[in-house]
């Protein structure tokens, strides 16, 4: 699992990159009242606003973390957002990605990075 310095996590499922929203992040927002989702079949760019979670905190943008194409959303998400605050790192991903390039994935952090980047 990689991970972002906008608190996404990133994890190889194999030609697909998952991406979701660190434990953290979820801890920031406090509880998600709803998420939109980016449609299957976009095309997307590094840093593309790509989907938006509200809660009762604040609006946050998610943002593409490589080059490629959404190829699956999770529609769970849509019906229970609050699935994020339950598990953020595991069923509550958000989308996957078919990436054009999987060099950028070296620029993001490993969990013991991430660790310290969040302390």
């Amino acid at each position: 699992m990689k991970f972002t310095e906008e608190h996404e996590w990133l994890l190889e499922e194999d030609d697909l990159i998952v991406v979701g929203i660190t434990e953290h992040a979820a801890e920031q927002l406090g509880d998600v009242v709803f998420i939109e989702l980016p449609e299957v079949g976009t095309e997307v760019v590094r840093d593309d606003e790509v989907a938006v979670i509200e809660s009762v905190k604040a609006a946050s943008d998610i943002m593409s973390p490589l080059d490629g194409e959404i190829v699956e959303v999770n529609e769970a998400l849509a019906e229970n957002p609050g699935l994020v605050n339950e598990d953020a790192q595991g069923n509550a991903w958000f989308f996957k990605i078919r990436p054009s390039d999987l060099g950028p994935m070296e620029d993001y952090m490993d969990e013991a990075a991430y660790k310290d980047f969040v302390s």
